[in-house]
């Protein structure tokens, strides 16, 4: 079963979050880590960046694949994928920026761009820890519903909804706001060996319920999660509204033995 921690506020989230991947990169310190953009996990990178720098975690050889970038936007665009992984988590963790890969957006070479950078991820041995957020509408990704749980990375056209939720890094302005992505697929997503998927907000409590406990579909892409050995969602009261077992979740995680972690 999915691991469920309902906590407090985002502070909370990213710390748990952020006591996990140092974990990993000090046993580890060439680990792959999963990266996601929007704003839930911006927390959890802030609380991260904080502890490599006080507790003086060498990060210089921990490399890092973003879940996917807008197709057709220039890579030095402040709201690419490219330029916000950059400004959130490689320049205020101190990564390598050469050891950071974002999917390749440019229109003329797209076509071969997804099968490349999952055999980029397979190279580098695989996503030791994936990051997530989840839409108000069960993406996870830009896999929107109706993608398939065995996709790999490819060209998606984003829904309406989706376009609508991103206007606001956009100036608000729909118009500005790409049609069509490159995005990492649900069946490559699931090959990571760690899913952590955060979420915030009454706005997210109907996908976090379908995701924790409902049917798997693809119509709720991140149910693909209860398919996963590993997965951890992380969500505050508010998202965890809409759960039906959320004080077994809470007594659970309350009595949970320390030396299992997440």
């Amino acid at each position: 079963m999915t691991e469920v921690i309902i906590v407090k506020n985002q502070d909370e989230a990213g710390s748990i979050y952020a006591q996990r991947v140092a974990r990993l990169i000090e046993s580890k310190p060439d680990c792959v880590l999963g990266l996601a953009t929007g704003s839930s996990p911006l927390a959890a990178y802030r609380q991260l960046s904080a502890l490599v720098k006080n507790d003086s975690i060498d990060v210089s050889q921990v490399r890092g694949f973003a879940l996917d970038e807008y197709a057709g936007l220039d890579p030095k665009h402040p709201q690419s994928y490219q330029s916000t992984i950059n400004r959130t988590v490689v320049e205020p963790l101190g990564l390598d920026p050469e050891k950071i890969h974002v999917p390749n957006g440019n229109l003329s070479t797209i076509s071969e761009a997804g099968h490349a950078y999952d055999q980029a991820i397979e190279d580098a041995g695989g996503v030791d820890i994936q990051i997530l957020g989840i839409g108000t509408d069960g993406h996870i990704g830009f896999n929107e519903p109706g993608s398939s749980l065995a996709s790999g990375t490819r060209i998606k056209t984003l829904t309406e909804q989706t376009r609508i939720d991103n206007a606001r890094f956009f100036d608000d302005d729909i118009n500005q706001v790409p049609t069509h992505c490159i995005t990492q697929g649900i069946g490559t997503i699931l090959k990571a060996r760690h899913l952590i998927l955060l979420a915030f907000g009454s706005g997210k409590a109907e996908a976090i319920a379908e995701t924790v406990e409902g049917g798997i579909s693809s119509f709720c892409p991140a149910s693909a999660l209860q398919l996963h050995r590993h997965a951890t969602v992380i969500v505050d009261e508010a998202a965890a509204s809409r759960l039906r077992n959320k004080d077994y979740y809470k007594y659970s995680f309350e009595h949970k033995p320390a030396w299992q972690g997440i």
